[in-house]
């Protein structure tokens, strides 16, 4: 049986930091969007991915993997989008079991309405409040995380 390496003083420090700053993050940007678009944040990254995806559209399956959610957690909130007409699904032209999801002009209208208030709450909440070498240290030390938990998780 492994012996359990506990946090150092540094170790525990960081890991606290890092806890209390996205929590607070993500409260501050959930509320900004809420308040001034009525979006979710995970709605809005949807309509984000799928933006950048174009008229093709995202595959559930892919859409799902690039936002680092469950298939059903995705399927609520397209379904949430979905009413509101920001959103629609489609068959998938190469596979007979997959679902689409692609932006509608509300959809579009919608992002480019809430983009601009969004931007400026993450640059007031996190980017602004670090210099160039501690957004690089920060960028590279997120960066190096996520790869490695994404082949740990291949």
């Amino acid at each position: 049986m492994a012996t359990t390496r506990w946090l150092d003083e540094r170790e525990m420090a960081a890991w606290t930091a890092f806890l209390e700053a996205s929590h607070r993050v993500f409260r501050v940007v959930e509320q900004q969007l809420k308040e001034d678009a009525g979006l979710s944040h995970p709605q809005y990254e949807i309509l984000v991915k799928l933006a950048a995806a174009g008229d093709a559209g995202l595959r559930m399956t892919e859409l799902a993997e690039s936002l680092i959610t469950s298939k059903s957690g995705l399927t609520y909130q397209i379904g949430q989008l979905e009413k509101r007409g920001l959103v629609a699904r489609g068959a998938c032209p190469t596979d007979v079991r997959g679902v689409m999801a692609t932006l509608t002009e509300e959809g579009t209208r919608k992002l480019r309405e809430a983009a601009p208030g969004h931007v400026t709450c993450v640059r007031e909440t996190l980017i602004d409040g670090l210099d160039r070498a501690q957004l690089a240290v920060l960028a590279e030390a997120l960066g190096d995380i996520s790869a490695r938990l994404r082949e740990k998780n291949a």
